[in-house]
């Protein structure tokens, strides 16, 4: 399977989209495009020690760089020679079959709105990554994309994290649940409860598995396969479990650093402890679905390294290996917003 990837995103790059792509190659059996100037991936590659290109990667050339200061709302007309722009019309073009980037998530979001489209009926793509919860992960859609929603958005997003969870994580019966302050159907603003009142329609037309609202805590215990919630709301859900990941990883590493007896201790559970580090990595995931758009984006965390990359290629290949997609061409009837009652 070919997947393009944009040699030119994130804050390691060329080098970490390089090497991920060559592991990519190796240990996934991908083929990859690797769209970038051409002089930069030719440095990374002899840097690795390796001359020549080799089998199972292409470079496409482009001269310009999407950076972090560009503005989303622009930068796609502005810069229509960067590897971003230039990858994905690789993309909408057939030449691969999804787009990976570690660039930034405006932009990304921006251009693969205006190159390579929505799904028809589709109103807002949303970001939609796998957090690690109590049962084992569930679907966090949106996380950022659209920070200001409508029923109708938060509707869209219950159906696509549903057929995610479904298709790529093979969970054949996603519980869905609205992220809200309260589990009564009262709780929140105006938005939940009308989002609220169009999901449990849902699930009596037994469209999804509506769990009914659940809270920050009750979600990442596991309560659910499928968090949805608006994009402002979502992130900040998502930087609070990053923040809290890194100061319980924290707090470990100083209490087994107290003493001579808590040191060996550590040796002890030094399997389970990186078990527990594992799971909470971002890289270990690789990147987020653009879900909504015609054809599979994914984006990887700006700070990846190759081993992200690699993930982040796999996260692709998966995507484009589903009948996600077609799953939410062929359902957008009940995806549409028809009066509240």
């Amino acid at each position: 399977m070919k997947i393009i990837v944009d040699a030119m995103g994130g804050d390691f790059a060329p080098a970490a989209p390089v090497e991920g792509a060559l592991a990519a190659v190796k240990e996934l059996g991908a083929e990859i495009l690797l769209v970038g100037r051409a002089e930069a991936i030719l440095s990374s590659l002899e840097q690795l020690g390796i001359r020549e290109v080799p089998r199972g990667i292409e470079i496409v050339h482009a001269e310009e760089v999407v950076e972090v200061e560009d503005n989303p709302a622009t930068v796609t007309r502005e810069k229509k020679d960067s590897s971003m722009a230039v990858g994905l019309n690789l993309l909408k073009e057939g030449k691969g079959a999804a787009f990976v980037s570690a660039g930034s998530t405006g932009a990304l979001l921006t251009a693969a709105t205006l190159i390579v489209k929505r799904i028809r009926g589709i109103r807002r793509a949303a970001l939609a990554p796998v957090i690690p919860t109590a049962s084992g992960g569930a679907v966090l859609i949106d996380c950022g994309a659209t920070a200001d929603c409508t029923p109708e958005y938060l509707l869209q997003f219950a159906f696509m994290g549903s057929y995610y969870a479904q298709r790529v994580l093979n969970n054949p019966d996603p519980k869905v649940g609205l992220l809200n302050i309260g589990a009564e159907p009262s709780k929140g603003t105006d938005l939940q409860r009308e989002t609220h009142i169009l999901l449990e329609r849902a699930h009596r037309e037994e469209r999804i598995r509506f769990y009914g609202n659940i809270e920050a805590k009750e979600a990442l215990l596991g309560g659910v396969d499928v968090v949805v919630a608006d994009g402002f709301s979502g992130n900040i859900l998502l930087k609070t479990y990053e923040g809290t990941a890194k100061y319980m990883v924290g707090l470990l590493k100083k209490a087994f650093s107290k003493s001579i007896a808590t040191k060996l201790g550590a040796l002890l559970v030094m399997g389970e402890i990186g078990e527990i580090k594992k799971s909470l990595d971002p890289n270990e995931v690789g990147g987020t679905a653009l879900l909504g758009i015609s054809k599979p984006v994914i984006k990887a965390h700006g700070s990846s390294n190759a081993y992200a990359i690699r993930n982040a290629i796999g996260q692709g290949m998966k995507l484009a290996g589903s009948d996600l997609i077609q799953d939410i061409t062929d359902n957008m009837e009940y995806m549409r917003l028809t009066s509240v009652e």
